[in-house]
């Protein structure tokens, strides 16, 4: 799937909710909360990187107006960490690369379930734009290339030194969760969702080492929530 295609699948999953509303003439409730939770996350590099999940933590703001019909729309405003971690076996080194971003997500809300506990999902588009990122390692990763280490294990090194190229990212996102209402003012909401993203991190020219080098991430929220309306 090209990049062009993926551009009309998040306009479409943009417009969903806009055209779905406009079908319907139910009374609206509108709803503001806070969130937080952890994340998990890696860089999707093209040749592969060995690397395992980096946690970090997430934590943000929601607003969410939802039709009587079990349908709803839902935006927030994210501060997130992303990144990847080298995945170094059998040696005592270790290098993360932390990325601190910026989310904006706009969803599509579904839900189900009776007045007291619902399950839901979420989908949409999704806006990252990075703010800071900082290196965590135990050893001089500038001059890997001369270690031992990643001479006896034909490892990639280029990314360790490698600069931001892209600090705009789009992608899609996707969760499932429930909301337990404790009245009908105030409710908690409990969240799985995975983000993947379409812009590549580090440079994709012909001559770069990395065709691709997309982020990926699982977070695992805990919400609230107060009706306004």
């Amino acid at each position: 799937m090209n990049h062009k295609t993926m551009r009309q699948i998040v306009f479409l999953l943009l417009m969903l909710p806009l055209l779905l509303s406009a079908q319907t003439h139910y009374e609206g409730q509108i709803s503001v909360g806070g969130k937080a939770g952890a994340t998990l996350s890696r860089v999707n590099f093209n040749p592969t990187v060995q690397q395992t999940m980096l946690p970090g933590m997430t934590a943000g703001v929601m607003f969410r107006y939802i039709e009587e019909k079990n349908f709803g729309l839902i935006a927030e405003l994210n501060l997130a960490q992303r990144g990847w971690k080298e995945n170094m076996e059998e040696s005592d080194y270790n290098y993360s690369h932390r990325f601190t971003c910026i989310e904006l997500p706009i969803m599509t809300h579904i839900f189900f379930g009776n007045q007291r506990v619902k399950g839901f999902f979420n989908l949409g588009p999704e806006l990252n734009v990075l703010v800071g990122d900082g290196i965590s390692s135990n050893f001089d990763y500038e001059n890997a290339r001369t270690m031992e280490y990643f001479l006896n294990n034909s490892r990639h090194v280029e990314q360790l030194t490698m600069k931001v190229k892209n600090r705009l990212d789009y992608g899609i996102c996707a969760g499932a969760g429930m909301e337990l209402n404790l009245n009908a003012k105030h409710s908690l909401l409990l969240e799985g969702r995975f983000y993947y993203g379409l812009t590549d991190v580090f440079p994709n020219h012909k001559t770069d080492i990395f065709s691709s080098s997309n982020s990926m991430t699982i977070m695992v929220t805990l919400g609230y929530m107060y009706r306004l309306k």
